[in-house]
């Protein structure tokens, strides 16, 4: 069986269009006094800075929402908050309305899923005014129970931050975590300067708290934690290796191997889809050519035996040079492994997207697909 390798990238672009569509929205309220850093925080956690859009949609007296087109998230950002007990009474009825409101739809995508609490750690003290709020929100928040997360926004201390956690934690909220986050660097004079930390922290929690369905999203639109995309890319790898030794159980001709192409494109689509990275036809064009140069042809369903099958342990004792579920399942995960690793590289910045077309990207790939097919 022979595939047209523009046809199969063609069949990827279409299949990363159509997870991307399919993901669910998230929806976070952040509320805290003004000038605590919620636009800092938001930049800092997720992709495309939705707190610089502009002022955003009023939906309430005191609250906004952030969104932007392409981006399966909405953060209603609330206002005001420190005006006197009237308006904290009516913020909090803003938030316990627009929960009431998303929950009455049944629709995942308009459901609000968390609710972020920002407490400026620089401040020192937790006021008892906030404390109060905060549990009159949990009461209310008691039959809808969407999962509250106090923040501690520009945490130049981790030891005074540390301080204020354990006391608020003493307060017995009916919250998910209190976390200490530095959102970006921060120079504190010539000679030292406070490195951000935190905001990946926060997204684990968050991957932990959120339901099942929003892993995907969550991943998607967070820049702040590689390592939580690499756990769920690398989920999307194990799962496709299962079901490509699952093709292979009755082994396979090589030459009819296209039948793997199908599982290993939806798992490039979800690498792609986690990642978050605008990917076109011509970079999946090259990465094709790049594993094909480096006898990985297998993804456009022909193999060239000779020589491949000496670097997958075993493959070379199967007989009339077939792929046996072993092998299918050794060959997409190496695929998928090299695949995550360049997205990583393209995380932080050390490759380009334009990089994979260049003679010396390709090479990098091709010699990257190999090492994993030795191991």
């Amino acid at each position: 069986m022979s595939l047209d390798s523009t046809k199969v990238a063609q069949d990827a672009m279409d299949a990363i269009a159509e997870k991307i569509k399919n993901l669910k929205k998230l929806n976070i309220i952040v509320a805290g006094k003004t000038g605590v850093g919620k636009s800092t925080l938001i930049n800092a956690v997720f992709r495309d800075n939705l707190a610089a859009t502009g002022i955003g949609k009023p939906v309430t007296e005191h609250m906004r929402k952030l969104t932007k087109q392409g981006v399966p998230l909405g953060i209603y950002d609330t206002r005001g908050f420190e005006l006197g007990k009237d308006v904290q009474a009516q913020v909090k009825k803003e938030v316990i309305d627009t929960i009431s409101e998303g929950l009455a739809t049944k629709d995942i995508n308009k459901a609000i899923h968390c609710i972020w609490y920002c407490i400026n750690s620089a401040s020192n003290r937790v006021e008892p005014e906030e404390i109060a709020w905060l549990k009159e929100l949990s009461e209310e928040n008691h039959i809808t129970q969407v999962p509250i997360i106090i923040v501690l926004t520009q945490a130049f201390s981790k030891k005074q931050s540390q301080t204020m956690r354990a006391k608020i934690l003493e307060e017995n909220l009916d919250i998910v975590q209190v976390v200490p986050v530095l959102a970006q660097d921060y120079e504190i004079d010539e000679d030292y300067t406070a490195k951000a930390y935190g905001i990946e922290e926060l997204i684990t929690i968050m991957g932990q708290t959120l339901p099942e369905e929003l892993a995907y999203t969550l991943q998607n639109v967070q820049i702040a934690s590689l390592g939580e995309k690499k756990r769920l890319s690398h989920a999307a790898v194990a799962a496709a290796t299962t079901a490509a030794a699952g093709v292979g159980a009755a082994p396979i001709p090589f030459a009819d191997s296209a039948v793997l192409v199908p599982t290993q494109i939806g798992m490039i689509a979800s690498i792609t889809t986690i990642f978050g990275f605008e990917v076109n036809k011509s970079v999946i064009t090259a990465f094709l050519s790049a594993t094909l140069g480096a006898g990985g042809a297998t993804f456009l369903g022909r193999l060239v035996v000779t020589g491949l099958v000496k670097l997958i342990p075993g493959a070379g004792s199967v007989a009339g040079g077939a792929i046996s579920a072993g092998t299918a399942g050794v060959l997409t995960a190496a695929l998928g492994e090299v695949y995550i690793a360049i997205m990583e590289l393209v995380f932080k910045g050390e490759m380009k997207m334009s990089d994979f077309e260049t003679s010396e990207g390709k090479r990098q790939i091709a010699e990257m697909f190999k090492s994993r097919l030795k191991k």
